[in-house]
């Protein structure tokens, strides 16, 4: 048979074929996704938490501050070094080996991240600056070098033939990107406060350490005040966040974490932890091929092959949900669409709902329905539909004013106007958030919901850390395919690399 010409295989991924796709295997997930409440009393448990949280108890206020102040820090610390590490990597990002390290590095969760570092130096933290900086360090040297990529390069050129290309780089290449690059570490860091406050879920003590050890008290009034106080830190981060006191706030954050007392770590734990504990059982008298496919074989059957599909199951369900939100709930935004009254109100709860990570929000969902795949999938699809929605907002409201004063209003202006004209960045941002809502997916295992992190943290738990890397590994394959297979559809529908996009998605 004849191949067709690319043309014509083009033509083949048009935009309503791929919804379609997606909507389809969201409705082929349904059935064997567990979305059960079991014998959860949902109703009497949001009872007991909205009577907490109408009534925010900020009387444990030492505590709140220190844990805030603390999130911040680990935040600037962690983001700090990893725009550091990605800024020397940028450059070379067209090579293989630093570009498949960088995949590596941002494909693996901070959660799991913070939770193999704990192996080796502990609840210290540097375990929580590290479990940040790594997978930022992945993300800051692809989104910097695609930076330089679109700079001007005519300052190059017109450089004597002679110059050095660390000259040329410094003098040519980076002054001109340097004011994307301070928005993006902006955009990022606000990403890193959110990642700051799960960590506490995992021992650290910041802001989610307080928050769950409130939910285990069942003191729901505390618990409040702390969820207020995390949407006020991320809403004003741009109003604290200045780039001439960035330097103050870097330096105040690293006398406050090294002020903070770690555990010793013996000088051999590094050594051990590279050397044994994460070398496959089989292989640490030396090699044994067949041994160590009788350790791997079960491994992979029992653990990575059912965690993947549950983990491919609850990110397509939410990627469909995501896509059914965002899309209904931009025009909120949208001047003319709504009212000021309902603009202002939109505003707010896509602000909330991007404000809290969807660990958190899972976390919540988990105390009111209990442990299915359901807390996972509402959590994803809030946290995610809130950002696309904004993003869309803010397309539509750069629409909104270039229409004549006689255009409709309300729905009607965003049935037959906003949603056809913003149907290709729709797209374009789904298929940005699909690797993170997948990632994302993959941890919420730590919470009981049977993807790869549940097999994950019970390898941990266990000390079987080759057995936890075995299913890092597949988690990171896992994310870099879908990578893959998302930048390929764009690019078959047209959709191009939009920076807009990609600097609020990565």
């Amino acid at each position: 048979m004849p191949r067709l010409p690319r043309s014509t295989q083009a033509e083949r991924w048009t935009r309503p074929r791929v919804l379609t796709l997606f909507l389809a295997l969201a409705l082929l997930a349904l059935p064997f996704a567990d979305l059960s409440l079991g014998s959860h009393d949902a109703g009497a448990a949001l009872a007991r938490m909205l009577s907490g949280f109408i009534r925010p108890d900020f009387t444990a206020v030492e505590q709140i501050g220190r844990a805030i102040w603390l999130t911040v820090a680990f935040a600037v610390a962690g983001v700090a070094a990893g725009a550091s590490a990605g800024l020397v990597l940028a450059p070379f990002y067209h090579l293989r080996g630093v570009r498949w390290l960088c995949i590596a590095l941002r494909s693996v969760h901070e959660l799991f991240w913070a939770l193999m570092l704990m192996q080796v130096m502990g609840i210290a933290p540097m375990t929580g600056v590290l479990a940040i900086a790594l997978p930022y360090a992945g993300i800051f040297a692809k989104v910097f070098s695609e930076q330089l990529d679109e700079a001007d390069p005519r300052p190059a050129q017109v450089l004597p033939k002679g110059t050095d290309a660390l000259s040329r780089f410094l003098y040519a290449r980076a002054p001109l990107a340097l004011a994307v690059m301070k928005h993006y570490t902006l955009y990022r860091l606000e990403c890193g406060m959110r990642a700051s406050a799960v960590l506490g879920f995992v021992g650290l003590p910041t802001l989610g350490f307080q928050l769950d050890s409130f939910f285990r008290l069942g003191d729901y009034g505390a618990a409040s005040a702390i969820m207020i106080c995390y949407v006020v830190l991320i809403a004003s981060i741009r109003l604290w966040m200045r780039p001439v006191l960035a330097p103050l706030w870097l330096l105040a954050s690293v006398v406050t974490l090294t002020l903070i007392q770690s555990p010793p770590m013996g000088s051999g734990a590094l050594m051990r932890f590279l050397t044994q504990d994460i070398v496959p059982a089989p292989l640490r008298d030396g090699w044994d091929g067949a041994a160590l496919w009788d350790w791997l074989k079960p491994l992979l059957l029992s653990e990575a092959l059912p965690g993947i599909i549950a983990t491919v199951l609850v990110a397509q369900i939410a990627l469909a949900l995501t896509g059914a939100l965002a899309f209904a709930g931009f025009g909120l935004i949208v001047p003319r669409v709504t009212s000021r009254f309902g603009r202002m109100v939109g505003h707010l709860g896509l602000v909330i709902l991007r404000s809290f990570p969807e660990y958190m929000l899972a976390y919540l969902f988990l105390q009111i329905f209990g442990p299915s795949m359901l807390p996972a999938i509402l959590a994803l699809a809030l946290h995610n539909g809130a950002i696309i929605a904004h993003l869309l907002g803010r397309e539509g409201e750069e629409i909104v004013p270039s229409l004549r004063r006689d255009a409709p209003r309300g729905l009607t202006l965003w049935s037959w106007e906003l949603a056809p004209r913003l149907s290709g960045p729709f797209i374009a941002l789904c298929l940005y958030r699909w690797e993170i809502i997948l990632r994302e997916t993959a941890v919420m295992g730590l919470l009981g919901i049977a993807t790869l992190g549940f097999y994950i943290d019970s390898a941990l738990a266990e000390l079987r850390l080759d057995r936890a890397l075995v299913l890092l590994i597949a988690t990171g394959l896992l994310t870099a395919a879908v990578d893959r297979i998302s930048r390929g559809l764009r690019r078959r529908t047209s959709l191009g690399e939009p920076r807009r996009y990609r600097d609020e998605c990565c």
